[in-house]
């Protein structure tokens, strides 16, 4: 990871010191390594919890860097590169699983503080100016080469992290084996044990580089987890923790681009979002078909369209959740339903042509609205009703028709 660091900037070679100074250092190297372990060891109580093998590896970190700075030294024309990655060598990956950027420079800095505190006592009294500016430049040099390798190290897991969650976003919408997407869900962390919903719209235009990370600090704030995938054109969201669908789904309508975006129903678990993911997508590619449609539209609203699209799920909703228990209740919902659709929405129209009184009507379609939960005083509403009066009778046995 190192050798991707920019030479543009340059550091200027230490300050010559007499010969008699970098013995004194080379001969006094094992103690200043013994006594930066005991530092280490009596000062980040972190470092005491660490396994033996990350203890080993740190500790072999510190004393590379003890003897790069007397390389460095020694050799004013080496790159701070190279020096560098003799320091790291094999250990950035390990050391960035190991610990954080925040603890590898207290790791760096106790390192720095048993230099500046023991090697002026080493080293003759004419050269400690120019040891004590050395070790200045030389621990800001290991900084910058830890943050360095700390954000390639993020880079690279935010890419793994990435193909991770594509594989399981694909898993869930193909509704793949549960046991398959439980093992990738843990794979990727996502947390999302209760309602699980998805939700489908268009990608942002290319101005809005940054909306997945907008997407993702809204999951954040809302407490819900949340997988993002790009199809394109298409932008789909698997979210966790659902309690209310609609508020949930108002958290991410913004992160959207510019048409319909649909959610669909919540389900238990990752493992059937497939469902909710189908009918999600059906209700987009049917939502061109409503001019009004709301932004974001329950997929269960679009179940005209859907139908009209040759959606079979929304068909079976219409035909056992709405025309089903219509009939069960008795023809005559469905005879006033169908009328008063028919004649324009007319309690008194309706009436008329039922020879019944215009509070009969209004009692009959308040029936059907506590039974199918749409309403038929409500214009959109009736229009669904009306398409599932239509779906009844194109299933229903011919000699069953009686409107």
């Amino acid at each position: 990871m190192l050798e991707h660091m920019s030479e543009a900037r340059i550091t200027p070679p230490p300050r010559k010191v007499s010969e008699e100074s970098l013995r004194r250092l080379r001969s006094h190297l094992g103690s200043l390594n013994t006594a930066t372990l005991q530092r280490l060891d009596s000062t980040l109580p972190w470092y005491r919890k660490l396994s033996p093998d990350d203890r080993s590896s740190l500790g072999m970190v510190a004393q590379r860097g003890l003897t790069g700075f007397l390389a460095w030294f020694e050799r004013p024309s080496t790159t701070m590169t190279t020096l560098l990655a003799e320091v790291f060598g094999g250990a950035p990956t390990e050391l960035t699983k190991a610990i954080s950027l925040q603890k590898a420079l207290q790791l760096i800095r106790t390192v720095v503080d048993v230099v500046e505190a023991l090697v002026p006592g080493i080293v003759q009294d004419r050269d400690q100016s120019a040891v004590r500016e050395a070790v200045l430049r030389y621990s800001r040099e290991i900084a910058f080469a830890l943050a360095d390798v700390y954000a390639r190290a993020a880079e690279t897991r935010g890419a793994w992290d990435s193909r991770l969650e594509a594989v399981l976003l694909d898993a869930v919408l193909r509704g793949d084996e549960p046991d398959e997407i439980r093992s990738r869900a843990a794979a990727v962390g996502w947390n999302g044990t209760d309602g699980v919903l998805v939700m489908a719209g268009s990608t942002p235009t290319t101005d809005q580089p940054g909306f997945i990370s907008d997407l993702r600090r809204s999951a954040l704030r809302a407490g819900l987890d949340l997988m993002v995938g790009v199809q394109a054109e298409r932008l789909i969201l698997v979210v966790g923790g659902v309690v209310d669908p609609a508020r949930s789904a108002e958290v991410f309508v913004g992160g959207f681009g510019d048409g319909p975006v649909v959610y669909g129903p919540m389900v238990d678990s990752l493992t059937e979002a497939h469902r909710s993911a189908r009918e999600a997508l059906a209700g987009l590619s049917a939502a061109c078909a409503w001019t009004r449609v709301p932004r974001p539209a329950d997929t269960q609203d679009l179940l005209p369209e859907r139908a009209l699209q040759g959606d079979p799920t929304a068909t079976e909703v219409l035909l056992h959740r709405v025309h089903a228990p219509l009939a069960a209740a008795g023809t005559n919902l469905l005879e006033t339903v169908d009328t008063y659709c028919e004649l324009g929405h007319s309690l008194e129209g309706t009436a008329r042509e039922l020879f019944i009184h215009a509070n009969t009507v209004r009692y009959r379609l308040r029936r059907v609205s506590e039974i199918t939960g749409w309403d038929p005083l409500v214009p959109r509403d009736a229009y669904v009703l009306q398409t599932a009066l239509a779906v009844g009778r194109l299933h229903a046995p011919t000699e069953a028709f009686s409107l």
